[in-house]
């Protein structure tokens, strides 16, 4: 009797066995594709991210930025397609809509990150918001190769945590 038949569950829902191997396995980066719009939906991606040691990249956005509208499409294709950060571990990334009416205002969740212009790049490493690598100066976000050192350099954290401010990497450096 298969294993599919024993659980009464379709072969197509279970994993594949997987062999063994002692080759590193190489880790992929995650684009999500539906925007943050709640902030218990932040709240779970950052522990996701936290256990499985990858970071999170969040463009902090808005529906009405036009600029905002070049820099993801150029994030994007730097972790999807060129696949930057894989080999420093691999990132996550996800966009977050500030106007979103479930958000909480601009008072709620992008003041508790210190989001205070968009577009905004942020990371969190172990749940902690990195803080002291934030960036937000127009000319380095549509800036290709700034973006791709700053995603190797978030890629490489992989749990280390630091940056995540004054009192928040105190205890992670």
């Amino acid at each position: 009797m298969s294993r599919a038949s024993c659980t009464g569950i379709s072969a197509f829902a279970l994993p594949p066995y997987r062999s063994f191997s002692t080759s590193p396995t190489m880790l992929k980066n995650r684009i999500y594709p539906a925007a943050i719009r709640r902030e218990s939906d932040l709240e779970s991606l950052t522990l996701m991210s936290a256990s499985t040691r990858i970071p999170l990249i969040t463009l902090w956005t808005t529906n009405w930025c036009g600029i905002c509208k070049t820099v993801s499409p150029l994030l994007r294709q730097l972790i999807e397609k060129e696949r930057v950060g894989e080999e420093q571990g691999g990132v996550s990334y996800v966009e977050v809509e500030m106007d979103s009416p479930d958000m909480g205002g601009i008072g709620g969740l992008p003041m508790r990150y210190g989001i205070n212009s968009i577009p905004t790049l942020l990371s969190f490493d172990r749940q902690e918001p990195q803080l002291e690598t934030k960036v937000s100066k127009l000319d380095e976000l549509k800036n290709k190769e700034f973006l791709r050192r700053w995603i190797e350099k978030e890629a490489a954290r992989q749990g280390s945590g630091g940056g995540g401010g004054r009192f928040m990497g105190l205890f992670g450096r």
